[in-house]
This record gives structure tokens, sequence and C-alpha cells, in this order.
């Protein structure tokens, strides 16, 4: 399940904006704010105690929050080419005619760096793939709008999903990166840290939560502390 949650929710999203063609942006933004709460609520509750255990272990607590850090920094950077796809911004006057690389890449690496944790807290892949769905949705929807062929739309797609499974298998079976294990998740933490909390501000008109925001952030934040509570730590 690990592999196949975050490959679902992306093909899922696609279908749902190829074939159904949402018009309503108030469900989709409902499903962000919980997305963000419950992603950041599982980074904050399971993964970052994971890391720092981890950390502890061998003796690299201290570059644990550096790491972080960079992480934060990372994603800014790769915010900077792909627009902030990552978190379902897109302009919608933003047109391309040819293949958008630097978005694409962006959104690779950042796909394929997120699965890497996954590897020794599946119960994250839950987090990634809630992440991942209203993401293909709103990313689709905006492509079938610009010239980008169809072809070039679901092949962009199929990448996509593929990216968070490929770090997974990267990180359980490349055993040189096992002495980095709590450094490269540090800065996967980092990542999730910028991501979700800014997911969960944008999903709000001038920053102003609703009753219905605040019961979906609220369900995503007890949905995740019971989710994966029992993850064991892997030295």
């Amino acid at each position: 399940m690990s592999y196949i949650l975050p490959l679902l929710s992306v093909l899922i999203g696609f279908g749902i904006a190829f074939f159904l063609k949402p018009k309503k942006k108030n469900n989709l933004k409902l499903l962000m704010a919980f997305s963000g709460s419950f992603l950041l609520s599982l980074t904050v509750m399971h993964l970052l105690p994971e890391v720092y255990h981890t950390a502890e272990y061998n003796h690299q607590e201290s570059a644990v929050g550096v790491f972080i850090m960079l992480g934060i920094l990372f994603q800014i950077v790769l915010e900077f080419f792909s627009k902030g796809a990552e978190h379902g911004h897109v302009h919608s006057h933003d047109t391309f005619e040819k293949t958008p690389w630097l978005l694409f890449i962006s959104l690779c690496i950042h796909a394929y760096l997120e699965g890497f944790p996954v590897s020794t807290l599946p119960d994250l892949a839950w987090g990634i793939a809630i992440h991942h769905l209203p993401i293909a949705v709103i990313l689709t929807s905006f492509f079938l709008n610009t010239k980008l062929s169809k072809t070039t739309i679901f092949l962009f797609m199929i990448v996509f999903a593929l990216m968070t499974p490929l770090g997974t298998l990267t990180a359980s079976y490349a055993t040189f990166l096992k002495d980095y294990h709590a450094q490269i998740t540090a800065i996967v933490i980092g990542i999730l840290f910028h991501i979700s909390s800014t997911i969960i501000f944008e999903s709000s008109e001038n920053h102003k939560f609703n009753l219905a925001k605040l019961s979906m952030i609220a369900i995503g934040i007890v949905l995740a502390y019971f989710l994966g509570i029992d993850a064991p730590h892997v030295h």
C-alpha cells in the first residue's frame, strides 16, 4: 500500500478532472484544508519524533534542525520554478505552448523526495496520497485549459504519479543512503512543513477560516493522531 496509495491518488485526481470536470472550487478548498492539516499533523506527531529518535541513536540529533531548515529553503527554491503548483497555487492566466519543463521537473523532485520517509513510516503514504489528490485535480484542470495536448498532460501526470513510489523504492533498496536516513528525512520534514502550512492558509480566502474549513482542519489533526501511532522506529 505504501507504493500504491500515492500512485492511485494522482491517477484518481487526473480521472476526476479529465472526465468529471468539477466546477465547484469550494469542495477542492475544503479537501486542500484537510490534506494540509493531515499532512502537517502526521509530520509533527509521527515523522518528527521518528527522525529525532533515529538521529539520537546515531548521535546526529544536533544536525536535524539544520536539515529541516534546509528542506524549507529547498522547497522555496522549487516553488520558484513550479509557481507553487505543489499546493494547488496555479494561475488561470498562465498558458503553455510547450511542455513546462521547469514546473514538471520541480514537481517531480518534490514528489520523489516525499517518498523517502514512507519507507520507514508507511502510514505517511496516506497523508501524501490525500495531499496529491486535490493537487492532481487542480493541475489537470489547469493544463486542460492550456495549449498542451491531452497526451502530454496524461504522460506528465503518469510520471508525477510514479515519483513518490520511486522515492520510497530508492530509500528502501539504496543501501548507501541508510547512513543519511536522518538527514534526508529532516529535509523532507522541512519540505512538508512548508507545503502543509502554506496549503492550510491558502485554502482560505483572505486568510480567514470559516466553520467548514476549521472542521476539516480539526478532522485532519484527529485522524493523523490515530493513524500510524504505533509506527516502529527504524535505525
